[in-house]
């Protein structure tokens, strides 16, 4: 168990000490990018798949099924 508490401890001590945390304005920001390409790849893949139910259904059409 005291290998268990020491590796707690370590992390801790890492986390505290060595990370370098960012500040409140560096978090909204990478934030809202995240955000906004989330938005631009959701609507790529909207897309994507509106196109391509269109051509499969416009296949369908003209092969009769």
């Amino acid at each position: 168990m005291s290998k268990f508490g020491n590796y707690i401890q370590e992390a801790y001590d890492e986390l505290v000490h060595k990370v370098s945390w960012p500040s409140w304005e560096e978090l909204q920001q990478t934030t809202i990018i995240v955000l906004v390409a989330l938005i631009i790849v959701t609507m790529v893949i909207f897309g994507m798949d509106l196109v391509a139910d269109r051509v499969l259904t416009f296949i369908y059409n003209l092969l009769g099924k």
